[in-house]
């Protein structure tokens, strides 16, 4: 078409150059002309039957496409086809220009696809997360892992399209940059390997409480992607994980604390051991008067007595046979009152148990279960019960373990 005008206007008597500027400058308009057609009537035909058959859809996946920009990035591969064939009708399919028109037009093409892809890739990763299977198996490192070799793949295309040579050629150029693209991108490398392993042991999930004081890290996870985890402390603080650390790493998921119902109370008391002693029967009877303790009692001392009046042992002495002592008493007491405490999960592990004696006393354990997880309500149920046992102490004449202090020094020189 160039050639048919340059010598119609030849024929017109102007010259050779003028008439070659103005063939050119009609076909740059008819491209122009082509592009502006072809793109307003996509957008204003094509895309709002799109949008309204969107709206009136059920289903929500073709709005994610729509949030993206996915119709809209495709509707601008309209104007590049049109101008890619328009490039024979215009130009002499050998001609310098029309190698050119066809060659920029395939890089548009491939860009404008890449876009498509990446808005694709997006949409089907909001699409996924909107289900309950993407807390426990996120794919986020996935998708951009996948993004990362598409763009690699259409810079190489790109490439190729300009110089006119093979994509194979291209990649095989590549390959022999294997050492420098492994250091380049290692730690994507890494992050991906690292997060194929995370999902495949279902190591960690989004709104997973994670600690690993290496990276400063204490509080729930809220973003997995291929080379970082994002950690929202306690504190309001965000500690930002490699990857690949937790798995070259150890850390601690309380995933399992989560889904158990229970969250765990591990504390003791230090009890002065010159404050243990056997139970006198005024003891005995104060004790009885605890509404706790009144069956444990009864039931305790039918079977001392059963077990001493078989022996025949001399009650004369103390450490004759059994007899009860306050720390016994006292522990029986915690036993029964976690038993009747509403907030004590009562079918995980409950033990109340003395550990190995220790210059500071001997260590009474508390390990049971709340059955509320909040931290703020566990920390003030925790405290509750503590509160009351250490108030119970005196009660059971034994006191608690604890340093002097500069009063307890006053108070003794003041003597």
């Amino acid at each position: 078409m160039l050639n048919i005008l340059e010598n119609q206007l030849l024929g017109q008597g102007l010259s050779e150059t003028l008439a070659m500027w103005i063939g050119l400058a009609a076909a740059l308009a008819m491209f122009a002309l082509i592009i502006g057609i072809t793109r307003w009537s996509t957008r204003r035909f094509l895309l709002p039957v799109l949008e309204r058959a969107i709206h009136r859809s059920a289903g929500t996946w073709d709005d994610t496409l729509a949030n993206h920009h996915f119709f809209k990035r495709l509707a601008n591969l309209a104007p590049v086809v049109a101008v890619y064939f328009a490039g024979d009708l215009t130009f002499a399919a050998a001609s310098p220009l029309g190698i050119f028109c066809k060659r920029s037009a395939l890089i548009v093409f491939v860009i404008i696809s890449i876009r498509v892809i990446d808005a694709l890739l997006q949409a089907a990763h909001d699409i996924y997360t909107s289900y309950e299977v993407s807390k426990g198996r996120p794919i986020r490192g996935y998708v951009q892992a996948l993004s990362i070799v598409i763009y690699i793949m259409a810079a190489i295309f790109i490439v190729a399209i300009a110089t006119n040579q093979s994509p194979w050629g291209i990649l095989t150029v590549f390959g022999g940059l294997t050492a420098v693209l492994l250091l380049v991108f290692k730690d994507t490398i890494l992050g991906l390997v690292a997060g194929i392993q995370l999902n495949a042991n279902d190591m960690v999930r989004i709104g997973d409480w994670i600690e690993m004081p290496k990276y400063g890290a204490d509080g729930d996870v809220f973003d997995i992607s291929i080379n970082t985890i994002k950690v929202q402390n306690w504190d309001k603080t965000i500690a930002t994980i490699p990857t690949y650390a937790l798995i070259t790493d150890s850390f601690k998921n309380w995933r399992g604390m989560s889904e158990s119902g229970g969250r765990r109370i591990k504390r003791s008391l230090f009890i002065d051991m010159q404050s243990i002693k056997f139970c006198s029967k005024e003891m005995l009877a104060h004790f009885a008067k605890i509404s706790l303790l009144k069956n444990y009692l009864a039931q305790k001392k039918n079977e001392i007595e059963t077990y001493n009046n078989a022996h025949q042992f001399d009650q004369g002495i103390l450490i004759n046979g059994r007899r009860q002592t306050n720390i016994g008493v006292f522990r029986a007491y915690i036993v029964n009152y976690l038993r009747q405490h509403p907030k004590i999960h009562q079918e995980m592990t409950f033990l109340v148990r003395q550990l190995q004696p220790t210059p500071q006393g001997l260590p009474l354990e508390i390990y049971v279960f709340c059955n509320d997880q909040a931290w703020a309500n566990y920390e003030a149920i925790q405290a509750d019960i503590f509160d009351h046992i250490l108030a119970a102490v005196p009660e059971f004449e034994l006191r608690i373990f604890q340093y002097p202090s500069g009063h307890d020094l006053h108070h003794l020189l003041s003597d």
